[in-house]
């Protein structure tokens, strides 16, 4: 979905710093995402990509600066800024012994959907994301792209402004990530929601990004549409661009799948 110019701004960050000891993992950025926008957040490994995400997502608290998410201060009114976003992490986040019904269940019952609105929006996303034949199946016996389209439809049973995606689509195969696409683009297009995505896959981030924001060693790099980083960059693609703006060396990973999966789980339990 194209926002118009005079769309607001339901994601504003402002000097976002964010230090782990000596160590600073995101300096001093800024950027704002207009509602309703398809807007992709690129950067290597250990760029301050995910440091980010978590500060945005209530999982972190910045050392300085000002977040504004759907025009709530996410490190002082958590509760509240978490009812207007959903997510779907890198990680398998699901319960694999409950059934795809009783995964979107357990998370409606969380955020206190009333159960007559629960009911019917559980039958309306499991449908969107073609799954509703297998409600009552075990997520255990499910694909990966199952799951992640499951994850998609739990992620949005209340009905957030702001649907974060960290990754949503690796490790699947051409034709899945396509579907998953398709589905997210229907979102954005049908219902104005606005989308935070990550990737690797530039080609992705290109076709379906109103906006791009690219990070390395904590700061922005470069902002605007996709036209705009080839443009400024004099380069033909965006993974041209994005290797024109962070280099060629290989980065390692800053932190660990499972250092991931204990901060979500942490913040469903509603620990600090």
């Amino acid at each position: 979905m194209k926002s118009g110019e005079n769309a607001k701004n339901i994601i504003e960050v402002t000097d976002l710093l964010k230090k782990f000891g000596d160590f600073t993992a995101v300096n001093n950025i800024s950027f704002s995402v207009k509602q309703g926008e398809m807007f992709a957040f690129l950067g290597p490994n250990g760029a301050g990509k995910t440091t980010t995400i978590k500060m945005l997502t209530t999982l972190l608290n910045p050392t300085s600066g000002k977040i504004l998410l759907n025009n709530l201060n996410p490190s002082e009114k958590k509760n509240e800024a978490r009812k207007s976003f959903g997510i779907v992490f890198q990680d398998h986040s699901l319960d694999d012994d409950l059934t795809a019904y009783e995964n979107m269940e357990f998370h409606g019952v969380f955020y206190g959907v009333p159960k007559k609105i629960r009911k019917e929006r559980i039958e309306s996303l499991l449908k969107f994301v073609e799954l509703w034949d297998r409600k009552d199946d075990f997520v255990k016996n499910f694909s990966g792209g199952m799951k992640r389209r499951l994850e998609i439809a739990r992620g949005l049973i209340h009905h957030p402004k702001i649907l974060f995606l960290d990754e949503p689509t690796l490790g699947l195969d051409p034709q899945t990530r396509n579907h998953i696409w398709d589905y997210i683009k229907k979102l954005n297009e049908e219902e104005g929601m606005t989308v935070f995505l990550t990737t690797h896959y530039m080609n992705e981030a290109e076709k379906i990004s109103d906006s791009v924001a690219i990070i390395d060693h904590g700061k922005i790099m470069k902002q605007g549409t996709p036209a705009e980083l080839k443009k400024s960059t004099k380069t033909d693609n965006l993974e041209d661009a994005f290797l024109k703006l962070t280099g060629h060396a290989i980065r390692d990973e800053s932190a660990s799948s499972a250092d991931a999966f204990r901060n979500h789980a942490r913040m469903w339990r509603g620990k600090k």
